[in-house]
C-alpha cells in the first residue's frame, strides 16, 4: 500500500525559472560571501529582489562575480528534482527555523543538481537549462542594518 505524502497548502504561485535561480543565487551568496540565504525574497516573472545579512556591501566587481557564477551553474543544465523527508530527518541538515508552526511533518526538499539542497514548497523548473540568462539590474547597501538587496531579473 502507497503512503499518501501531506504537504502544507501553498499559498502563492511562482515563476518556475525565477524561483528556482533564487536557490541558485541563495547557494552562491553563501559560497561567495560566506552568510546566509536571504533574509526576505519577492520572487516575480518580471523582477525580483532578495535581501541578504552581510558584513560589508559587496564591491561592483563581486557583484560582477556573483552574476557571473550564477549563470555558469544555469549553464551546466542541472536537473531540479524533489525528495520527500520527515522533520525529523531534516534535523542538522537544514536549518528548520524558517518553518512554520504547523508545518506538515513530511517536508520537500528540492536539490539543484550537486549545487543546492533546501527545504522548499514552491514550483521549479525541471532543469536550469529553461530558466535563461541571470542579470543584476540593480542593488543597494543599508550600512545601519548591513542589508543587501538585490534585483534582478532574467533575460
Amino acid at each position: 500500500m502507497e503512503q499518501q505524502i501531506k504537504l502544507n497548502e501553498h499559498n502563492k504561485q511562482e515563476y518556475p525559472p525565477m524561483h528556482t535561480t533564487e536557490h541558485i543565487i541563495n547557494q552562491t551568496m553563501i559560497r561567495l560571501f560566506g552568510c546566509g540565504r536571504s533574509v526576505s525574497a519577492h520572487i516575480e516573472r518580471k523582477k525580483s529582489k532578495l535581501d541578504y545579512l552581510l558584513t560589508t556591501c559587496p564591491t561592483e566587481e563581486q557583484i560582477k562575480n556573483l552574476e557571473k557564477a550564477v549563470n555558469e551553474v544555469i549553464a551546466r543544465h542541472l536537473p531540479v528534482t524533489t525528495e520527500f523527508i520527515t522533520q525529523e530527518e531534516a534535523k542538522g541538515r537544514f536549518d528548520l527555523e524558517r518553518l512554520p508552526e504547523d508545518a506538515s511533518e513530511t517536508v520537500r526538499v528540492v536539490k539543484v543538481g550537486d549545487y543546492d539542497e533546501c527545504l522548499c514548497i514552491g514550483t521549479h523548473v525541471a532543469n536550469t537549462s529553461e530558466i535563461g540568462t541571470f542579470k543584476i539590474i540593480s542593488h543597494d547597501w543599508d550600512e545601519e542594518s548591513k542589508r543587501w538587496r538585490m534585483r534582478f531579473k532574467l533575460v
